[in-house]
């Protein structure tokens, strides 16, 4: 692939290609078939962010292998997803990952430490409840990774509105907010009514029977009177917290 990219740029140079031809060049380049995986290595230049592996449903070998790939096609740092510890441990053991970071709670690994902060304000990550912290932390350290200042105001939720109200200055200078709640899911309307920017809303499966898994929270967050209020899917903080570095990043092309 560099090989590949060294005479797209050589053809630059000598004027057999102008830069917008290998711009197209370069963000339509093959992928790597592995046999069990295709590995889109040109993310980055498309999106701005590389690809994202995902750890559930894959075995320890097989990320083992994509990530191998990544660091070999030089990408400098990796994110996995919905990880579990066992196989994060037999990550770390391999050559080139002993220093990986881990985060149990999140189930989430980073590959390459994180970048420093390089978005427009910070991004609050809020949540109803303690139960709501594994899908939180999955929001805050995928806004991290991509370069994002966060702040965490947990167990703030309505029940208790004080403790959501003794968080105003946060809130409200806040880029983004990520208002993270399961049973009613009523905090992303609350914060919703509070911030001037916009608020993602996160529905989480934590709940007693009605809550139907989540999708009590959800119908409650996408039926919301407060503007500015969006929506993802159920336990989806990977989800929230990239969409949240998008918003944090507007304007920074």
């Amino acid at each position: 692939m560099n090989h590949e990219i060294r005479t797209l740029l050589e053809q630059v140079q000598t004027g057999g290609l102008t830069v917008d031809e290998a711009m197209l060049a370069l963000k339509m380049e093959p992928y790597e078939d592995l046999g069990f995986a295709k590995i889109d290595h040109h993310r980055k230049i498309r999106n701005g962010v590389g690809e994202v592996i995902y750890g559930a449903g894959k075995t320890a070998e097989q990320i083992i292998t994509i990530a191998s790939h990544m660091v070999a096609a030089g990408q400098e740092r990796i994110l996995i997803t919905r990880l579990d510890e066992t196989k994060a441990e037999a990550i770390r053991k391999q050559a080139g990952f002993a220093d990986a970071f881990y985060d149990a709670t999140a189930q989430l690994m980073v590959v390459g430490g994180m970048p420093p902060h390089s978005g427009n304000g910070t991004i609050v990550v809020a949540t109803g409840g303690t139960s709501d912290l594994p899908v939180a932390e999955e929001a805050a350290l995928t806004a991290e990774f991509l370069g994002n200042q966060v702040v965490r105001l947990y167990d703030v939720g309505v029940a208790g509105l004080h403790r959501t109200l003794s968080h105003l200055p946060e809130i409200m200078e806040a880029e983004v907010v990520i208002a993270i709640a399961g049973m009613e899911g009523a905090l992303a309307s609350v914060l919703g009514g509070l911030a001037e920017c916009p608020v993602i809303a996160v529905p989480t499966s934590v709940g007693y029977g009605a809550s139907f898994g989540g999708i009590s929270a959800l119908l409650s967050m996408l039926n919301s009177c407060a503007s500015g209020v969006s929506v993802v899917n159920i336990d989806n903080g990977f989800g929230a917290g990239y969409q949240a570095s998008l918003i944090n990043h507007a304007g920074k092309k």
